[in-house]
């Protein structure tokens, strides 16, 4: 691959991340709002790394004895597709030769994020998600040669076909979880469908001063059911995650703190607490891995 497909600074970091081999662990967690990473990292025992750069703010440490990174993301799947393709070009490329190494390592990439739930049961007192599937509407799967071929096809197909989707939006994609993620990280709270859409406003169903071509998508949503499991929450960045993990073999995971009900219309602005809590579950639960 030349200069402009894997593409290094000067001093041989990648070039969004700026990161270089050897700074971040194997166990990454994902938060969005940069401010967030640095929360993670507080409950570190000690960090020995922390770089910044652009929205992407990057701490590595230990935990109990073991190391795990955290990384924000920025917001969307743009941000995701970009984040995932330069963590995995940092354990399997080679810089030097800008091939792919013969021996691939998996990561452990666990999302922490916040979200707006879709029944009127998902409340801010018992709010922990977990996404069994990410479903994207932003179409991003169709531009990977394999991305026809790891998605969920008939998740995808019945979603397409049940909320009778629009042509003219983006081809909807469905890929599910790491079975394993899921087993040592997720097996004590919901679990559902989350839909990842290219934006917070008009496709999630939002209105300011422009008018969104389907306001019943959240009505219509709301009722799919697959293999029962139900369209849970509204999120940006997921369906990326997990169809750019599965591709590239690593473990994907998405944990959302539900800050939002968009069935009663509540947004819940102190949610510090619930996120603090959520952030040290899963800092725990990871120990397993």
């Amino acid at each position: 691959m030349n200069k402009t497909e894997l593409v290094l600074n000067p001093d041989g970091a990648i070039y969004h991340l700026k990161l270089k081999p050897g700074d971040v662990a194997e166990t990454i967690f994902l938060v969005g709002d940069p401010g967030r990473a640095k929360l993670v990292a507080n409950f570190f025992d000690e960090i020995s790394f922390h770089q910044s750069n652009r929205e992407i703010n990057t701490y590595t440490g230990q935990y109990k004895g073991k190391k795990y990174s955290v990384l924000s993301t920025g917001m969307g799947t743009d941000n995701i597709e970009i984040v995932v393709n330069e963590l995995d070009a940092l354990f399997n490329i080679d810089f030097e030769t800008r091939l792919p190494k013969d021996k691939i390592t998996s990561l452990n990439l666990i999302r922490i994020g916040t979200s707006g739930g879709l029944h009127e049961d998902i409340t801010f007192d018992d709010s922990y998600v977990v996404s069994q599937y990410g479903l994207g509407l932003d179409g991003l799967a169709y531009f990977y040669e394999q991305g026809p071929f790891t998605m969920e096809r008939e998740l995808t197909a019945s979603f397409i076909n049940q909320m009778e989707w629009d042509d003219d939006l983006p081809k909807p994609y469905a890929v599910a979880a790491s079975d394993k993620l899921l087993a040592k990280l997720g097996m004590d709270w919901r679990k559902g469908i989350t839909l990842t859409a290219p934006g917070f406003y008009a496709p999630q169903g939002r209105e300011l001063r422009l008018k969104v071509t389907d306001n019943t998508i959240i009505d219509r949503a709301k009722e799919f059911k697959y293999n029962g499991f139900q369209v849970t929450n509204f999120e940006m960045e997921t369906s990326a995650l997990y169809l750019l993990s599965a591709m590239l073999g690593h473990h994907a995971l998405t944990v959302c703190d539900i800050i939002a009900n968009r069935i009663t219309g509540e947004f819940n602005h102190d949610y510090q607490h619930s996120m603090e809590q959520l952030i040290w579950e899963m800092l725990e639960r990871a120990l397993k891995l």
